[in-house]
């Protein structure tokens, strides 16, 4: 198999409508429909149909499963990966699912290890005991939610990955921490790391100002925004490799296994 060198993503910062899929279908279609043929991946926020709600079941149970056909029909139509996640029902239960949608429309799911206990999602919300890791276009993505990305252990790099993606809703008050971790995520790593955060305002008054970004394997900031806009950035396997290659930090992590 021919390894592409390049993976052109696409970041969608956006405010979100609360509680509303069928608005941010809509909302999240027409910004689709503008995103250039030639990208690879589009990444949508942490629960882009409803907003980070503890109230799931104020929404149809039907709407998870009416997204992700969405998702898939609309990366089918536009040849590229889709990825996001959303408040789903599973039979009794709820999760904070991300979704990887590749372009042919088959899919791998995520949920969400560490809920925010801060807010009540783990008394709402199911947690996750498995990372996923994504083979896409000759990179290794590793997908993570939000309140994940405090937590080093679970997003280490075990030979298994050259790029960490966060979706999140990260309000205003913490954002020095969002900032901060992912750009540190990327250097202990040494991987690409990507973050992409909501902005406005939701129902319980809390502001979100986007700062959703792209760092790279030493740290530096590639993509950075404030603003309602579609975030394009190059991902490059060659200098990664290349960087990993003259720094060799990685061999000289320390290993370690998690009891769940």
């Amino acid at each position: 198999m021919i390894e592409q060198n390049i993976l052109k993503i696409a970041l969608i910062q956006t405010a979100l409508i609360w509680e509303n899929p069928l608005e941010n279908r809509h909302l999240f279609s027409e910004k689709i429909r503008e995103i250039p043929n030639d990208t690879d991946m589009i990444i949508l926020p942490e629960m882009f149909t409803t907003g980070f709600t503890m109230n799931p079941e104020r929404v149809n149970a039907k709407e998870g499963e009416i997204t992700v056909k969405w998702m898939k029909e609309t990366a089918r139509e536009k040849n590229m990966a889709l990825v996001g996640s959303i408040s789903f029902k599973k039979k009794n239960n709820f999760t904070n699912r991300l979704f990887f949608i590749y372009p042919d429309g088959t899919s791998k799911s995520y949920d969400k290890k560490h809920t925010f206990t801060f807010a009540g999602e783990d008394k709402v919300y199911g947690s996750g005991t498995k990372r996923l890791v994504i083979s896409y276009k000759g990179f290794r993505i590793c997908p993570l939610i939000c309140y994940d990305l405090r937590f080093p252990v679970w997003s280490r790099y075990k030979g298994d990955y050259n790029v960490l993606l966060f979706v999140a809703n990260w309000p205003e008050p913490r954002i020095e921490a969002w900032d901060t971790l992912l750009k540190a995520r990327a250097i202990e790593n040494m991987s690409y790391c990507i973050g992409v955060n909501r902005l406005g305002e939701d129902n319980n008054t809390h502001r979100y100002p986007g700062h959703s970004a792209l760092y790279d394997p030493l740290g530096n900031q590639i993509v950075f925004s404030k603003k309602d806009e579609v975030l394009y950035a190059s991902l490059s396997l060659k200098h990664l490799k290349d960087l990993r290659a003259r720094f060799k930090f990685l061999e000289d992590r320390d290993h370690f296994s998690l009891k769940q």
